[in-house]
């Protein structure tokens, strides 16, 4: 590895079993919570069957524990053991298996979200690693929000600046982006870092709208890097015109007047002629830094126009355009500048971002979509399902592929080797679990808790709640549909019908012609007896949903344990650590799964 400093220390294989151990014993109990359908949720009785509490008891301790104000369960967490917390009994009735203690189910939960279980290493923590006694490479600096919005420039910002120190620690250039969709962490990484980036999205519209995109990303670069090469320019030109003395005001002279009355500038273009690709805003902003720039002496002379050819020195070396008529002096030309702009030249020829259409499988081999891979990482922002978890078994399978940095998302699309142990399938490679323990263990999640490990715990307790009322439409809707209709399961969506209607009756009557069923077979009367009846009964889906979203986080560790112990089981895995990138508020699936192979 390039750099010396030791990375910080990451949680061994044992001592993650051992969190996992723990972390099951609470779930076999509370995953029915997860599993439970709300659209389901007064069909089937759920609050009855789940909760030995009143609604409004729910909410309220909960309210109360977000606060931090119960402390009631205090010794589950102290009687904690090597498999976790001991006492499961004050949380769940060990005859009905009902909740019985919302302040314990919250503790408990609370207690196995990966952060508070010490799984995670801290950004900054790592990138000081990585970057040891090395300054912080910058780049340019340029506001990602001009052209993505706030929750993306977040996570590019973030994980552009990790994978970079992760590269420049590996002596590595080459970024394999899988599922790199609309393109914008690959084209960060190759305009800001320099990195040559292949992203690889599995939809052609994706790539088609990459390459377009990244067109006018260049174009936005290109003028945004030269108006700060010329910001930059601006301290010599100031100081020159600072130095005004009596004598010396007689004898000032503008610079276009120097230049053009030369003998060894009389070649030289005007600005406007050298500069045809860049805006008026910024050809202004040049021609206004000459023309206020005052020569006062042959030695103020000569400063001023070492300036003025470094001005042009700075430029991208495509964006000047010389006839035989109009050369620079080669004179002027210094030997520090000449070598510049061939480095220059070089390097942006290797920053290179290239958008392929491949689809990915935990099979697919790299050397058949990049003809020239090399000694690369391989990352992915928000990867969806299965795509995470493939993301893992390429990087462990092929010996190019130093380094991985994997945000995954989508947890409801994962594919489950033991969700359905009587159905017949030929898939050997599944996207949950990938370690042996829970493969021994032959554990399975359920596509509802996956779905709910997708809940934002953060956002909801800054206020972005969940959308009630338009959860309670629906499942109101499933109780006439099923007594109206006969039909107790129905496989089709109703989609974004709520937002759309301006009453349950409106959602009642759109709902069921989108369902493909008879929409005025129900009278009025007997669809608003429906809502009246469970009207009174809305808190209780309110305070299921609000223990669904305490719950979230332990769905979402397990999924990610289960990745970082299925690295730590490879045996040239030199380091491996999970890493919370993102403010959960803006990006609530802000885990990153990191890890390094030894180098050779």
């Amino acid at each position: 590895m390039a750099a010396s400093s030791p990375l910080p220390a990451a949680q061994d294989l044992p001592a993650l079993r051992a969190r996992l151990q723990g972390l099951l014993r609470f779930l076999r109990q509370a995953l029915p919570i997860s599993n439970a359908h709300t659209v389901d949720f007064y069909t089937e009785s759920v609050w009855e069957q789940l909760v030995d509490l009143p609604p409004e008891t729910v909410l309220e301790v909960l309210r109360e524990t977000a606060k931090g104000r119960t402390a009631e369960a205090r010794p589950l967490a102290e009687a904690e053991g090597g498999a976790g917390i001991s006492g499961f009994s004050k949380i769940f009735c060990e005859t009905s298996q009902k909740l019985v203690s919302v302040e314990a189910f919250a503790l408990a939960a609370k207690h196995y979200s990966i952060q508070n279980l010490g799984m995670c290493t801290p950004f900054e923590q790592l990138l000081v690693a990585l970057r040891g006694i090395k300054e912080e490479k910058t780049g340019d600096s340029v506001k990602t929000d001009e052209f993505m919005n706030l929750k993306k420039s977040h996570e590019v910002q973030a994980m552009s600046e990790l994978i970079s120190s992760i590269a420049d620690y590996c002596g590595i250039k080459q970024v394999i982006d899988l599922g790199s969709g609309k393109g914008y962490l690959s084209s960060y990484l190759s305009m800001k870092y320099g990195l040559k980036v292949y992203g690889i999205d599995s939809s052609n519209t994706n790539t088609h709208g990459a390459q377009e995109r990244n067109r006018k990303l260049k174009k936005h670069w290109k003028v945004y890097h030269t108006q700060s090469d010329l910001d930059v320019s601006e301290l010599p030109f100031k100081m020159a015109k600072e130095k005004k003395t009596k004598d010396q005001v007689k004898n000032k002279t503008d610079i276009q007047g120097v230049c053009n009355n030369s003998p060894a500038n009389q070649g030289m273009m005007s600005t406007s002629d050298f500069l045809p690709d860049f805006s008026s805003s910024v050809i202004s902003n040049i021609r206004k830094q000459m023309e206020n720039l005052h020569v006062h002496s042959h030695r103020e002379e000569n400063l001023c126009l070492e300036n003025a050819f470094s001005l042009i020195d700075r430029l991208p070396i495509n964006a000047i355009e010389l006839t035989s008529s109009s050369k620079i002096p080669k004179r002027k030309m210094s030997e520090a500048n000449k070598e510049r702009r061939k480095t220059t030249s070089k390097s942006n020829e290797s920053n290179i971002y290239s958008p392929l259409t491949s689809f990915i499988t935990a099979d697919s081999e790299l050397h058949d979509i990049i003809k020239d891979l090399e000694d690369c990482l391989m990352v992915g922002l928000h990867t969806c399902g299965d795509l995470a978890s493939n993301t893992l078994r390429i990087f462990t399978s092929n010996s190019k592929i130093k380094g991985v940095c994997s945000v995954g998302c989508c947890y409801h699309l994962l594919s489950e080797e033991f969700e359905d142990p009587d159905k017949e399938c030929t898939q050997e490679k599944w996207g949950f679990p990938m370690c042996h323990y829970l493969k021994e263990e032959r554990w399975s999640c359920g596509r509802n808790a996956r779905m709910s490990a997708c809940l934002a715990l953060e956002r909801v307790a800054v206020g972005q709640g969940l959308p009630t009322e338009s959860l309670f439409y629906r499942a109101v809707l499933q109780d006439i549909i099923k007594d109206g209709y006969g039909i107790t399961k129905c496989d089709r969506y109703v989609g974004k019908t709520y937002s759309k209607s301006s009453s349950f009756l409106d959602y009642v009557r759109k709902s069921l012609k989108k369902l493909g069923l008879d929409e005025f077979k129900l009278p009025e009367k007997m669809i608003m007896d429906y809502y009246e009846k469970y009207k009174p009964r809305m808190n209780e889906l309110e305070a299921f949903n609000m223990l669904k979203v305490v719950l979230a986080p332990c769905i979402e560790t397990l999924i990610l344990l289960d990745r970082l112990c299925y690295l730590k089981e490879q045996e040239d895995i030199a380091w491996s650590a999970l890493v919370k990138l993102f403010d959960p508020v803006k990006s609530p699936r802000c885990y990153a799964v990191i890890a390094l192979k030894q180098q050779q």
